[in-house]
């Protein structure tokens, strides 16, 4: 059976790590202007041969390789949370919400999002087990209870005095 082209290890290997590489290097000379300004050809020539000699040197281009699919899911993630965080903070006429509902909720989206993303990845099971049902578990909880309560008092503090 053939293998799809974009799946294909010459491309995942080569092709694309060059194609990363050339356009970071081509971007950093021209938004940097350290060539000068009008200078496209010589930033995409020395883009190429980064680029070239990048793919070059298997230890830097399985570096890149291995970062790439981290890079995605991370950006992922950081899209799926702001979307969620714009729909709760978002700015409109007549907004009800106050600026400690507003922590609140994003407070509960954090929570919300981590929880999910323990159940995509299958560590849920591990996590659940080790904070709800080992001796270790009840002390974090019990400390962060603690931390939270002196978070708590100091907060209180300093909003008496200003007031």
């Amino acid at each position: 059976m053939v293998e799809p082209f974009f799946i294909n290890p010459f491309f995942m290997d080569y092709v694309l790590p060059f194609v990363l590489v050339f356009t970071l290097i081509f971007a950093v000379l021209e938004k940097t202007k350290i060539l000068g300004d009008g200078k496209k050809q010589i930033s995409a020539i020395i883009g190429l041969v980064i680029g070239l000699m990048f793919i070059a040197f298997p230890f830097a281009k399985n570096i890149v390789v291995f970062l790439m699919p981290f890079l995605a899911v991370s950006v992922v993630i950081l899209l799926v949370f702001m979307l969620l965080y714009g729909f709760i903070v978002g700015k409109k006429e007549g907004d009800v919400l106050g600026k400690w509902w507003k922590v609140a909720f994003g407070a509960i989206l954090s929570i919300a999002l981590i929880s999910v993303l323990l159940m995509a990845t299958g560590y849920w099971p591990l996590v659940y087990s080790f904070l709800f049902e080992t001796s270790t578990g009840s002390q974090i909880w019990i400390n962060g209870f603690l931390v939270a309560v002196i978070v708590g008092v100091i907060i209180a503090v300093i909003q008496g005095e200003k007031k």
